[in-house]
Order: C-alpha cells, then structure tokens, then sequence
C-alpha cells in the first residue's frame, strides 16, 4: 500500500516508488507518476459521469478546456518553478559565473514568461489587454505564444525540441549540469513530445487529425520543471539519510556553483 501511494505522489522520493506484479517487485529509476496521471485522465475522468449536468461539459473537457483547471494548474506550476529557480540562482550567485548559473537564470526567466503568458499576463483576471496584441492573436488574447505566426508554424516545435532536450539529451549529454532535469524527470517530459509529434504527424495523415488534448499533457511539463527547480532547493534524503542530490553528485560530479 505504502509503495502504490508513494507511485501517485510525485513528491515522493523514487527510492520508495515500487511497481509490484506476480513476478516480483520493480524499481524504476524514472518517476512514473506521469504514467499514473494519463491513466487517471483517460481511464477514469473520460468516463466521469453527470460533468454536463455540473460544469455544462463532461468532466474530461472541462479539465482540457481553455482557462479550464488544468491551465490555471500550469500556471502555478510556472510561477512556483519560476521562484524556485531564481532561488537556485540566488544560492550559486557567489561561486562564480558559470555555464550552469547562465543556464539557471534563462530558465528562471523563461518560467516566469511562460507563467505569464499561461494567463494572458493578468487579462483573464483584470479584462486589461492590448488590442493590437488581440489582433494578432489567434485566440484574441493579449499573450505571444498564440500570435498567428508563432502558434501555427513554431509552438508545437518548440514543445518537442525543449521535451527531447529536457527529457533526454540534457541529462544523457550533460549529466554534470544540475541545471537541467535528471533522468529521474524524463517521463514529464518525453510524453509531452510524444503527443505533440504524434499530434502533428496526424496532421499530414491521411485521416483526420487527432483530439487536441495539449492541456493535458503540458501539465506534465509545468509539473515536471516544478519537481526539478524545487528539488534543487529543497533535496529529499535516501534511506541513508544522505541528500538524494549529494549522493547523485558523488558519483556524476554535478557542478553546483
């Protein structure tokens, strides 16, 4: 019982995460969480019943919706993730500059604008925007990333290179930088470049191309890059007692500083 609530907290350390069969028991060296999560959301919430009788819409599109609760989650994954980063660069301001401290600040930055943008920079809280941003904007919001030319040529690429970079080869390449997500994280990510190829790639099929369920899998994301840039600041400890990040560190030489 203990190993299967440790699989559905993400905050869990991964030392306590089992999966238990017949066969015997496996350890993952991956979080599975995000696993968890889709089966969650496409085995259990896509069948919810009475969601067009509560929220107007069954309760699976509501979750996916625009300015639905998943969207409203992502923001504050960013925003946290956001703090947390300039946190990490706050600690490492004084061992000098750095490829992983100028890595830390542009992630920093980055969350922060993705944050922002999530929520029109405050014009679904305030109503207050900028007409000629609105203009431009495919959903008539005052936000870049669904300006006409970025959202239909460079948002979906941008998802899959940043995922395969964030999931795969920035800690197979890189493994000393802790700037960048471990391996520990690669699922939050690499599930997200996986729908988003697959989403494009049906696009050019010969069928028609599939659900756009984005907002479920970009929650993974925000989620991912929170578990990362926390863990950072707030390492979780082996049954040594030894910091998970330290003990990483010792074997792979993470730069720190």
């Amino acid at each position: 019982m203990s190993s299967l609530l440790a699989n559905l907290n993400p905050f869990a350390p991964i030392y306590k995460k089992k999966i238990r069969t017949p066969w015997g028991n496996l350890k993952p060296k991956v979080d599975i969480f995000p696993f968890l999560y889709l089966l969650l959301m496409y085995g259990f919430v896509y069948i919810l019943p009475y969601g067009k009788y509560v929220v107007g819409m069954s309760w699976f599109d509501w979750c996916r919706s625009e300015d639905g609760p998943l969207e409203w989650i992502q923001f504050v994954f960013y925003l946290s993730a956001s703090l947390f980063a300039f946190m990490a660069v706050y600690r490492r301001k004084n061992r000098g500059l750095n490829i992983n401290l100028l890595i830390w600040i542009l992630i920093a930055l980055l969350l922060f604008f993705v944050a922002g943008e999530e929520i029109s920079w405050g014009e679904r809280i305030t109503g207050f925007g900028f007409q000629s941003l609105r203009d431009m904007n495919s959903q008539g919001e005052s936000n870049i990333h669904n300006l006409h030319f970025f959202h239909h040529l460079l948002l979906d690429p941008s998802f899959e290179i940043s995922c395969i970079l964030l999931g795969w080869f920035g800690w197979r390449l890189w493994p000393k930088l802790d700037c960048l997500p471990s391996k520990e994280y690669s699922l939050y990510f690499l599930f997200v470049a996986l729908f988003f190829f697959y989403f494009d790639i049906s696009y050019t099929s010969t069928i028609k191309q599939i659900r756009n369920d984005q907002e479920i899998f970009e929650t993974l994301m925000a989620l991912g890059m929170f578990l990362h840039c926390w863990r950072n600041n707030f390492p979780v400890k082996n049954k040594a007692g030894m910091p998970m990040h330290a003990q990483y560190q010792k074997k792979n030489v993470i730069i720190t500083s």
